[in-house]
């Protein structure tokens, strides 16, 4: 398979920013031996044999992550979901196994330690939504065995579970919904309360036995929009031993396009509020540069079109905003951040403990070491 010159020469250019960038900031050589996991983030086009993969598999390597938490799961209450779940793990758990030494199936904490020792990228399976299970909690055991390890409550809407965060009734959990919280803790499979409501967010902290994840959202205290996350629940998470990650998302500011200093804001406030020890990132988007293209801002007006016709598109979302931070687009766009960090003063332990070393360590605390 061919890499186009283009390609290499843009990696490489994004290298070359980076490493001068680490001169004076947190640095190359100290990024790649941190733990750096993505909460939630995209592989990309799963066609091993595709025009795009040599691309992204040059991402992949450029980008330093030791692991990411990618979607499996179908959304939405539409006939189908399990099957449709089905579908995609088979054809994720294919696209690992067709590059084993670029990806690893990350199937426990030990895991994100061999993906990072071999200079593979990690893969944890995960659930955007709870519709799979249909009616049924005893559906855990087969996904479970098929090795998805996180699994979110709600997407944006009620399911049975619970509210998301576009119901106005704010329910929470329901009593299956406390069903499928106590089943995920029988497995050790990790809760995760993203797209939840406030009232869902503090019940499934509550419910659990484990400490829970909010894996990609925002500081509501900062923007008041329902997909971030209040102050009150930000330290009840972490008074349980909980993480939130950061999103690279429209969500960060009440207009317009997010950039650096709004990512940074909301990272700093989360902190501020729930600990240097409970805050991650995921960002909520793939691992290569975008191309700002008029094709991409078609895209991007589509995609939202069709959310807003489904009923999920959220308040701070629109038609001229791009799902990312164009200061850091970027496979190494973590690498860059940690230089931003650097450079405000934060000590390197501290930026170590927001790229990896936390949410690897909630990792640890779910499924066991």
């Amino acid at each position: 398979m061919k890499v186009s010159r283009r390609t290499v020469l843009g990696g490489a250019a994004a290298l070359a920013v980076s490493a001068r960038a680490g001169a004076t900031g947190f640095g190359r050589g100290r990024y790649d031996r941190a733990m750096v996991i993505d909460g939630l983030s995209s592989l990309g086009p799963l066609d091993p044999e595709g025009p795009a993969v040599a691309s992204q598999l040059v991402a992949y390597r450029a980008s330093g992550l030791t692991a990411i938490h990618q979607t499996v799961g179908a959304a939405g209450n539409t006939a189908g979901r399990f099957e449709e779940t089905l579908r995609r793990i088979a054809r994720y758990e294919r696209f690992v196994r067709a590059f084993p030494d670029r990806l690893l199936h990350v199937r426990a904490a030990a895991d994100l330690r061999a993906a990072q020792d071999s200079g593979r990228l990690g893969v944890i399976f995960g659930f955007q939504d709870t519709v799979p299970l249909e009616t049924d909690a005893g559906r855990l055991d087969l996904f479970d065995l098929l090795g998805v390890r996180i699994v979110q409550l709600t997407y944006n809407k009620r399911n049975l579970v619970g509210d998301g965060c576009l119901e106005p009734g704010n329910a929470g959990l329901s009593d299956f919904g406390r069903e499928v919280v106590a089943g995920l803790n029988a497995r050790r499979m990790m809760v995760d309360a993203s797209h939840a409501s406030q009232r869902t967010i503090a019940e499934a902290i509550a419910a659990s036995t484990a400490p829970i994840a909010i894996s990609h959202t925002g500081c509501r205290a900062l923007v008041d929009v329902p997909r971030n996350t209040a102050d009150a629940e930000l330290r009840a998470l972490a008074d349980r031993g909980g993480v939130a990650g950061i999103y690279f998302m429209p969500f960060l500011r009440a207009s317009g396009q997010p950039r650096a200093d709004d990512v940074i804001r909301h990272i700093e406030h989360a902190v501020k509020v729930a600990g240097e020890d409970h805050v991650a990132l995921g960002t909520d988007g793939g691992i290569g540069a975008v191309g700002l293209t008029a094709g991409y801002a078609e895209n991007q007006r589509r995609f939202y079109e069709e959310r807003k016709a489904a009923g999920v598109a959220a308040p701070g979302e629109a038609p001229d905003v791009f799902n990312l931070v164009p200061d850091y687009n970027a496979p190494t766009r973590f690498l860059t951040l940690a230089d931003d960090l650097s450079a405000r003063g934060w000590p390197a332990r501290r930026i170590e403990k927001l790229l990896g070393a936390n949410f690897a360590r909630l990792c640890a605390d779910v499924w066991g070491r």
